[in-house]
């Protein structure tokens, strides 16, 4: 692990004294001190739980390297599979379920670790039934709720229990539970994502009013979506499952929120930093020798800053990270091939299956090419505010070579300024007085320090190489001229695309370029009132 490895050792006269280094890779710790006083008399014994719920993700992965760390530092790791939190929690989890879905998670998280190297038998595993609905630990549970503050329960839960507007008064025990945890499973810290802070906090405040010791809390950041928010195992297009087939994963990679030079809220990037980083110690970008060839990162900063500068393609850092995730879960997905575990993942999320069933219906019985899907029926492309442009001035982004700077004319009084990554494919004199398609509805970006207002949209496609073309408007276009999509003329698109939201990205998925050379959206072509918008020669491109 390097430099970022969980556990150092160093020479203290002739004993050798075990340091977690709490600088690096944890978001941050509580009990540091403490820590340091326990690691100089024994080894740490810690937990992580996970609640029973919808199923484990590729974030997921986060959790398990660090339980590696642990391993080799020397600590004793419980891992509790919170099975009744998991029905506490406004009952993500029904209780005719709670014994399938528990099994699933015991089976998929010991896949998970056997996939990265993790003696199964130096862990300890336990289900939170298994001693949560004993007399001691019941009677602890009253002698908290008469100390505890309706106030302070429902704050300890913000942001792990579900919120809803008439909340249930199991939510209100899950952080009472989860704190006595930690004396009933006799560890002396407890590890987590940022996102149980407050219930960290709620368990070192109220532990000691019933005579228990506060305990020590480290916690990892969280990983973005796919979306670009937190990856959830309630939000399916936010994450990759760790079951989900080749094809199935090269989809969302491709649908991700990645930005040619936003690293901010990048799913993809974040995905590179806190899981493949920390598992493999290097990260290899793959691309044609063109381009530069393959590059290997060893430091993580160093890849985002490429990516910033945009010496690193969205497309290639997408293709990238799909081949080392398919390493990791090849061996997860082999597991489930069989027939046992197939049953028990169709048994324990039955409501999957029949969503699936559904979609598929709906599917085979749609109209070809009815652009009205069954999932995603306000995501149209009438959302979005495409225009014609020219191109008053080119410039090349003084702190970054692979950038453009343009001044380009959508119509307004005054021009939109563009930061475009066309350097490598196409030069200032193309650019200069050309007539573009701009995409004009985009939150403004900065990208190294200028900020652009709107995104110039291109063809492009890997041709022995990447080739990009921008869109061509048809003869006789103005700047400003409306584009849309055939079928959607006359919908109004969003003052301003919300991020988190991702209509574009969910969007361009489905725009391609033609065998005509024709730029569409699901077989539906892209015009202005003049004709169509085309490219020169990339036939079955991509828009971007």
């Amino acid at each position: 692990m390097g430099n970022k490895s969980l556990a150092g050792q160093k020479e203290e006269g002739a004993k050798v004294v075990k340091v977690i280094d709490v600088s690096v890779r944890f978001q941050e710790v509580l009990g540091e001190d403490k820590l340091k006083e326990i690691l100089k008399e024994k080894d740490l014994r810690i937990y992580w739980g996970t609640a029973t719920t919808g199923k484990p993700h590729v974030a997921y992965f986060v959790p398990m390297s660090k339980i590696a760390d642990f391993l080799k530092a020397g600590c004793e790791v419980t891992i509790l599979f919170a099975d009744l939190h998991a029905y506490l929690d406004n009952m993500k989890a029904p209780w005719d379920l709670l014994e399938l879905r528990t099994k699933y998670y015991e089976q998929v998280i010991k896949a998970m670790l056997e996939s990265i190297g993790v003696p199964l038998e130096k862990l300890k595993f336990v289900r939170g039934t298994d001693f949560q609905l004993s007399r001691e630990y019941t009677l602890d549970v009253y002698k908290l709720s008469s100390s505890v503050t309706q106030h302070d329960a429902k704050k300890a839960g913000a942001e792990v229990v579900k919120q809803v507007d008439h909340p249930l008064l199991s939510g209100l025990l899950y952080p009472g539970l989860q704190a006595l945890d930690e004396e009933y499973l006799k560890v002396d810290a407890q590890f987590g994502g940022v996102d149980q802070r407050k219930i960290f906090t709620f368990a070192e405040k109220y532990l000691p009013s019933i005579g228990y010791t506060k305990r020590i809390h480290l916690m990892n950041p969280m990983v973005p979506g796919l979306t670009g928010g937190k990856m959830s195992s309630s939000e399916e297009e936010s994450k990759i499952d760790l079951l989900d087939k080749k094809e199935d994963l090269k989809k969302k990679l491709k649908k991700a929120f990645c930005e040619p030079g936003n690293v901010e809220n990048n799913g993809v990037l974040s995905f590179v930093k806190y899981v493949l980083f920390p598992l493999h110690s290097e990260f290899v970008i793959r691309r044609d020798p063109k381009f530069g060839g393959d590059k290997t990162y060893t430091v993580f900063e160093e890849l985002e800053k490429d990516f910033a500068e945009q010496q690193v393609h969205p497309g290639d850092l997408k293709s990238s990270v799909e081949v080392s995730l398919n390493k990791l879960l090849d061996p997860i997905r082999k597991k489930f091939e069989n027939p046992e575990l197939i049953k028990l993942t169709e048994s324990a999320y039955p409501d999957l299956v029949k969503q699936r069933h559904v979609l598929f219906t709906i599917s085979e019985a749609a109209p070809k090419g009815n652009p009205k899907t069954a999932d995603n029926d306000d995501i149209v492309p009438s959302r979005l505010d495409i225009r014609i442009g020219k191109v008053i001035s080119v410039e090349k982004h003084p702190d970054a070579n692979s950038l453009f700077v343009e001044k380009i004319d959508v119509g307004e009084p005054e021009p939109r300024t563009v930061v475009s990554g066309l350097v490598d494919y196409i030069s200032a004199e193309d650019l200069q007085d050309r007539l573009v398609v701009l995409l004009c509805n985009l939150k403004p970006q900065k990208m190294r320090g200028i900020e652009s207002q709107a995104m110039l949209l291109c063809a492009s496609k890997d041709m022995n190489g990447k080739k990009v073309e921008p869109l061509n408007p048809p003869e006789g276009s103005a700047p400003g001229d409306h584009v849309f999509v055939e079928g959607y003329e006359d919908g109004k698109p969003d003052e301003e695309l919300k991020p988190k939201k991702k209509v574009f990205e969910k969007l361009q998925v489905d725009f391609h370029i033609s065998d005509g050379c024709i730029a569409q959206w699901k077989e539906r072509n892209i015009m202005t009132k003049l004709g169509q918008i085309t490219c020169k020669s990339l036939k079955g491109g991509n828009i971007s």
